[in-house]
């Protein structure tokens, strides 16, 4: 482990991954590439949901703003659109830079483009001027209290979040290997398999705002050149897939450089979780995340939660500290 003390001119950044959906051109653009394809596609692969544009982005980046003030750049890694973020302070946007897919998978044209998150987490390592250290966040994470550097990072080691399992069960599940909701366990399979750990010994990491280092991921993808080539040449979500995150994790953790954290300081709100609840119940949910409790918050579904919940969205604004 690296316990060397926070420098003040190291920088840590922000990269959030975002997709229009629903807009008529990335709709026609993904369906031609998924008539093409020469596989049957998984579930998980084309549920419409996973490119879904809900405004998350905009409690992301606020959440940012009014919780990690310290994050220097926020990198948004976009298809050929850019999200309008006219809405939020100049002092944060002024924090954005936009870059697009074909500039992380630049010699590897001919994975794209790629309609697959898990490709392209496998390369956000290559943004050119992207810091060492930096945290990478799904647009439906946001940060609900304030966050140091010292929570996500020791030193230069990143702080973990999340548990391990034994997922074997899984492995020779036909059913299993069907369900979507198990899609990503076998991601996490995946990637630990990559590293000697084992379908008995897997980390699996929490909803969170992943602490990445720039350096470790640039030496697994010279170590490993011929899995991540086949990582990123599906443009569409694939069981024989890594989970990125999960091989960063599991490589730091055989290095003994990280911090597993046993803060229970994260939500994770999953699609169409609560809705066996009246609404007076559904509230909680969100039971102390208000309270500096938890700091990380995941919702899987806002357009579902708002459905149980009609004032979450108003109530996460607060939360993220939206004007």
């Amino acid at each position: 482990m690296n316990d060397t003390p926070f420098p003040d001119h190291d920088p840590i950044d922000a990269v959030i991954t975002w997709v229009n959906g629903d807009s008529a051109a990335h709709r026609r653009k993904r369906h031609a590439y998924m008539a093409k394809s020469s596989v049957p596609l998984h579930e998980n692969a084309t549920n419409p949901h996973r490119w879904a544009c809900n405004d998350e982005i905009l409690f992301c980046l606020q959440s940012i703003g009014t919780h990690a003030e310290w994050i220097r750049t926020i990198w948004i890694v976009v298809d050929d659109e850019t999200p309008d973020l006219s809405i939020l302070p100049a002092a944060l946007t002024a924090k954005v830079k936009f870059v697009f897919h074909r500039d992380i998978f630049d010699g590897f044209n001919d994975v794209f483009p790629t309609f697959n998150s898990l490709s392209i987490e496998s390369m956000i390592w290559r943004i050119e001027g992207l810091s060492e250290r930096f945290l990478y966040f799904n647009d439906d994470v946001f940060l609900t209290a304030p966050v140091q550097p010292t929570d996500v990072f020791k030193g230069t080691s990143p702080v973990l979040r999340g548990k391990w399992a034994s997922l074997a069960a899984l492995t020779h599940n036909f059913d299993a290997q069907k369900d979507p909701s198990l899609f990503n366990h076998f991601m996490q399979i995946n990637a630990a398999e990559i590293l000697g750990f084992g379908a008995t010994q897997v980390f699996c990491a929490a909803h969170v705002a992943h602490p990445f280092k720039r350096s470790t991921m640039s030496e697994l993808f010279e170590h490993y050149h011929d899995v991540f080539k086949s990582n990123i040449s599906h443009r569409f979500r694939d069981l024989s897939q890594f989970l990125p995150q999960g091989l960063h994790n599991h490589a730091c953790i055989l290095e003994n450089d990280a911090i597993i954290s046993p803060m229970q300081d994260y939500r994770h709100i999953r699609s169409g979780q609560g809705q066996d609840r009246a609404p007076t119940e559904a509230w909680a949910l969100l039971e102390n995340v208000s309270e500096e409790k938890v700091k990380f918050l995941c919702i899987n579904d806002l357009p579902k939660l708002e459905a149980l919940i009609p004032g979450v969205r108003g109530w996460l604004g607060d939360v993220v500290g939206a004007a």
